[in-house]
């Protein structure tokens, strides 16, 4: 076994046997855009299945995370209910597909709010359904337990929390 001098620290195991650490993060990122994309195709093709190809599978998902709630369009992007810099474009077309409600605010003229139309509100149980679907067979499968799925949440809430900071601190 070598022998290592007080001028030559003995390297840290953790540090030998670590991966880098940017390489794997890049990969979490990797990972997290295929799965945004797969959860994407898998709303596509549960509406191609239930014959309702008028919606993207963008709208579909601001429908289901709309819910029961009356924002404005600026609110759905502030709350992270909805990420997509064209978020009045797809507005306008739920509305114009009869999904969506839309009105004038009355304190503020200029800000629109929206709301589920009844159609909405079976898409937004069609997608709710489709993903208690994969929630179930994930858990019937175990690929939720380990690590827990908790656990995971919480690390991608801490992520979300850093980016955010981020963002705030350049601007």
């Amino acid at each position: 076994m070598p022998q290592h001098s007080p001028a030559q620290p003995v390297p840290a195991l953790h540090a030998m046997t670590r991966p880098n650490r940017t390489e794997v993060y890049l990969e979490s990122l990797q990972i997290l855009e295929r799965l945004h994309r797969l959860m994407l195709d898998l709303v596509k093709d549960e509406f191609e299945r239930l014959g309702r190809s008028e919606l993207t599978p963008v709208q579909a998902l601001l429908i289901y995370n709309l819910g029961t709630s009356e924002v404005t369009a600026g609110e759905l992007r502030s709350r992270g209910m909805y990420q997509g810099s064209n978020v009045s474009y797809n507005l306008k077309k739920l509305v114009e597909l009869g999904y969506v409600h839309h009105e004038r605010c009355e304190v503020d003229r200029r800000a629109v709010r929206v709301r589920l139309t009844p159609e909405g509100q079976q898409v937004r149980d069609c997608v709710g359904a489709l993903f208690a679907r994969h929630a179930e067979g994930l858990d019937m499968s175990g690929v939720l337990d380990d690590p827990m799925i908790e656990a995971v949440n919480l690390q991608w809430r801490r992520i979300e929390r850093y980016w955010a900071e981020q963002i705030r601190y350049i601007y």
